[in-house]
């Protein structure tokens, strides 16, 4: 499974960006799905996920109210919502798919992880 996430920038503070994550075939349908971010210098950290038939999401502390995750299993395809931006959502984003179809947050339970795209927030 491949998975390619897309849709990163460099936006203002208070700006919004729609990140889209495209897997190579429907394999996605019976996983879990996640965000996960890396700033320079910090450890991978959990942003959001999504269970295989979308009834089941969660969400890191920091941004809940202001990032939306979502997926299309028609179309293989996972999205980030993310509204009002922040400085400190400054990171590369990776989307992954778990091997479980719940929706977690432990990265040891993703299997497959995209390349990343990278979102800059400016103050």
């Amino acid at each position: 499974v491949q998975l390619q996430a897309s849709g990163g920038g460099l936006v203002k503070t208070g700006d919004s960006l729609r990140l889209s994550c495209a897997a190579s075939k429907r394999t996605t349908s019976n996983n879990g799905m996640g965000w996960f971010r890396q700033a320079p210098g910090k450890e991978r950290e959990f942003v959001a996920s999504i269970s295989w038939r979308g009834g089941t999401t969660s969400y890191v502390e920091s941004v809940k109210g202001r990032f939306t995750i979502s997926r299309d299993n028609g179309k293989s395809m996972v999205y980030l919502e993310m509204n009002n931006l922040k400085p400190e959502d400054t990171a590369v984003y990776y989307c992954a798919a778990a091997l479980r179809s719940s929706a977690s947050s432990d990265v040891h339970e993703y299997r497959y992880w995209g390349q990343g795209t990278l979102v800059t927030v400016s103050s």
